[in-house]
């Protein structure tokens, strides 16, 4: 096993991720992972959720507040518009995978009991997270990956990615081994960010179309 202390170049969760099993074999021994040092301060292992024959999986960037307290990816505010996003779109949630490139939540904090930010992960991060995504994603199968937001997309598609670039449109690239559909978009939490969430969100509808049709 990788010890806690590996330097960051050595970070990696491929000694924890089972050879066999499924997605519940996959949670149990994701809820063990010190493959980089995120998991010291998280209150748990956030793993993916869903459909595990799933047509489609949506990656996000890793897990917000409520989703380390409650321990299921997209339960916090961004997670409802994107459900609802999805609805609008024709996309049913309940029949949707969902998980983030990172599992587990990286944040500042200035003093005990003050609210937690949101800190983006590095690069490295991501890569040493990189095992449990292509695990996830040797099981679904999924036909298509919806890519929410820079940090997702930069996790399966490499540093140079720009989600204003390629935003609703269908790629197909090989990501860990298999050729893959992907349809960019920008992370639910954005719009809520936004100083014209409504046109933020009709284009966030509006991507989430253009994987619903790639589906049909």
């Amino acid at each position: 096993m990788v010890a806690t202390e590996a330097p960051e170049d050595a970070y990696t969760a491929e000694p924890f991720v089972p050879e066999r099993g499924g997605l519940p074999a996959l949670r149990r021994a994701a809820a063990e992972c010190q493959g980089c040092p995120l998991h010291r301060n998280a209150t748990q292992t956030v793993f993916g959720a869903g459909d595990a024959d799933a047509r489609v999986m949506l990656v996000g960037e890793q897990p917000g507040d409520q989703e380390d307290r409650q321990g299921r990816p997209f339960v916090g505010p961004a997670g409802k518009l994107l459900d609802r996003a999805l609805e609008e779109a024709g996309i049913d949630p309940s029949e949707a995978y969902v998980t983030n490139a990172v599992k587990h939540f990286k944040f500042t904090q200035a003093e005990p009991r003050k609210r937690r930010i949101h800190k983006a992960p590095s690069l490295r991060e991501m890569t040493a997270c990189g095992p449990w995504l292509a695990a996830e994603l040797a099981v679904v199968e999924p036909e298509l990956i919806v890519v929410l937001g820079a940090t997702a997309g930069k996790a399966l598609l490499g540093s140079s990615f720009r989600v204003t670039q390629v935003r609703g449109t269908v790629l197909e690239e090989e990501i860990h081994g298999r050729p893959e559909r992907l349809v960019p978009t920008v992370h639910p939490s954005s719009v809520l960010r936004s100083d014209d969430r409504e046109a933020a969100y009709r284009g966030l509808v509006s991507d989430l179309t253009v994987a619903a049709d790639a589906l049909s």
